[in-house]
């Protein structure tokens, strides 16, 4: 991937999940400190864990820009915050493009250090959901990950079609747009038809006895 559009990418992708983080800090009435660490730890935490794992700096450590997007995204939520709060559906839709453009950068950036692809889609899946599981036990809900909704699936469900566009021999572009538009057909699709993963339940009974 070319290293500019890279980082165009992620600066993106980093303020569609800050605005999520921090949207869903303002609901909680979180101050403005917290409401910027919840929003940069949604951008930044799936990318860190990625870069880690692929024994790299991580990205937000080289460049500082990140960080200065995050408050941005902080300036952009104090001044809209009326209308961002009430309408749910905006929460929804920064988190999917930022899910969207972070499988893409997290599948490309697996491959530049020359692993699998199965690894790649590990990767992407990590840097897209990783920064929504810490924002939410940050907010104190139950991470978006663990419940039915697909989000993961979006993300595996990308990571693949990348993989099937470059076996077709797809340029570099296009394999991104394919990847990053199947991760939000995914997302819009499930809620639409209320796709959902059935819960794993534990019907057996053991009542304590005295």
């Amino acid at each position: 991937m070319n290293t500019t559009f890279a980082t165009i990418l992620e600066i993106v992708g980093t303020l569609a999940f800050a605005i999520s983080g921090i949207r869903l800090a303002a609901a909680k009435q979180f101050d403005w400190f917290g409401a910027y660490a919840v929003g940069l730890v949604t951008a930044i935490g799936g990318g860190t864990l990625r870069d880690v794992l692929l024994n790299a700096t991580p990205f937000w450590m080289i460049n500082g820009s990140y960080l200065t997007v995050t408050a941005i995204a902080l300036i952009f939520v104090i001044i809209f915050k009326q209308y961002l709060v009430k309408l749910e559906n905006t929460f929804f839709i920064f988190d999917t493009i930022g899910l969207a453009l972070f499988v893409v950068v997290g599948v490309e950036k697996t491959l530049m250090f020359g692993f699998p692809f199965w690894v790649a889609i590990v990767m992407g899946t990590i840097t897209g959901s990783v920064g929504s599981i810490i924002r939410d036990i940050l907010i104190n809900e139950e991470p978006l990950l663990f419940r039915k909704d697909i989000y993961a699936l979006a993300c595996v469900a990308g990571g693949i079609m990348f993989y099937l566009g470059e076996k077709m021999g797809f340029n570099s572009i296009t394999n991104q747009s394919i990847c990053g538009i199947s991760v939000v057909a995914v997302r819009l699709l499930a809620v639409k038809f209320h796709w959902s993963l059935p819960a794993l339940k534990d019907d057996t009974t053991n009542p304590i006895k005295d």
